[in-house]
């Protein structure tokens, strides 16, 4: 039996296409590990998949002044440490590393141990963690074509991104009884990452009273960002986060309102929902907005810019998805969306068997 290592984490899109491999390499017959930091949202998420799980000490690397940046090089040495004992014992035949801060130091140690690597990077450029991790890596999986220009050609790969099979099979009615919805009036879903978008959030609901006349609102709002005042408006439902429910969700919403991190906007690509992405601004590295702009060109979703973002711009961009959500569906589905899987599997076996 072959064995792999996966990494990445920090938020749920460096984790969750490392969980649509799952079912793939227990196919295949890996023997599956997992290494993550102690406190991120992957070391909630991974233990559901009956998957060991080993955190390690992580710190964050960044590009603006800031007092733990003297003190995280040590716990990124500290996590290379941890990591290299952790690879030591396992002797995986590959890594796959999806990404994140706590993804570098796994990289560094399975590229010291001779472990090949590949690493899976979503965005058009590379983050700051996978760029460190580049030249170790043997070879790299990316979703945009316009990100191949950005890679060694020697290494890198046009996959897509992983997406998770159980999204597609969502049951609509076990999330109307969830959600205490009725069927007789349409649903926007708004997702604002797995942190939330204060925002976002303050937008949307400012923007109740009048989304409320047409629409039923389901606000996935980010851990600690429920509003209890309004938990007993008609028509409003607030989840934090959710893990099983989400493919019900995605079955329950005829619109999607979301941030537009290149998993979470490749799953509405798959599932062919119509939506309105609001990128995060340029401040924050800005991938979001070349992903946002990529998917309004080819006529998959509507954008609206963090800085244009009220409530008056909200409903007017629903209601304009909403009138013509049946030509962003047909165009969705003449796409040919390319499933990424069997070739991140194909370069998986050839990795560990070599």
């Amino acid at each position: 039996m072959k064995r792999i290592v996966l990494t990445g984490g920090g938020t749920a899109g460096h984790v969750t296409p490392n969980i649509a491999l799952l079912p793939a390499l227990r196919e295949a017959d890996f023997d599956i590990h997992y290494i993550g930091s102690f406190e991120g949202i992957e070391s909630r998420l991974i233990p559901d998949f009956d998957v060991p799980y080993y955190g390690i000490s992580t710190g964050k690397f960044r590009r603006y002044f800031d007092l733990k940046n003297f003190s995280d090089p040590f716990r990124v040495l500290k996590g290379y440490m941890d990591a290299r004992k952790i690879l030591k014992e396992l002797k995986p035949d590959v890594l796959f590393s999806k990404g994140g801060f706590v993804s570098v130091p796994v990289v560094r140690a399975a590229a010291d141990l001779h472990i090949p690597c590949i690493l899976h990077e979503s965005d058009m450029t590379p983050g700051l963690a996978n760029k460190l991790c580049i030249p170790l890596a043997d070879k790299i999986c990316c979703n945009f074509p316009e990100t191949l220009k950005n890679l060694p050609v020697e290494k890198a790969i046009l996959t897509g991104t992983p997406i998770r099979a159980e999204l597609t099979k969502g049951n609509r009615i076990a999330a109307l009884e969830a959600c205490g919805f009725t069927a007789n009036k349409p649903v926007i879903m708004v997702i604002g990452g797995s942190q939330g978008s204060a925002s976002i959030n303050q937008v949307v609901r400012e923007a109740l009273p009048r989304l409320l006349e047409n629409f039923q609102v389901l606000h996935l709002c980010g851990k600690d960002k429920v509003d209890n005042l309004m938990l007993s408006i008609p028509g409003y439902k607030q989840f934090e986060y959710v893990k099983t429910e989400l493919k019900d969700f995605f079955a329950l919403a005829d619109l999607v309102v979301s941030r537009a991190g290149a998993n979470a906007i490749c799953e509405l690509l798959a599932l062919k929902k119509p939506n309105i992405l609001i990128p995060l601004s340029l401040g924050s590295r800005g991938d979001q907005i070349l992903n946002a702009a990529s998917f309004e060109e080819q006529g998959f979703s509507i954008v609206i810019r963090e800085e244009a973002l009220d409530c008056f711009s909200l409903i007017d961009k629903i209601e304009e998805l909403y009138q013509n959500k049946q030509r962003y569906i047909e165009t969705m589905n003449e796409s040919g969306q390319i499933n990424a899987i069997p070739k991140i599997m194909e370069l998986i076996n050839e990795a560990a068997n070599r």
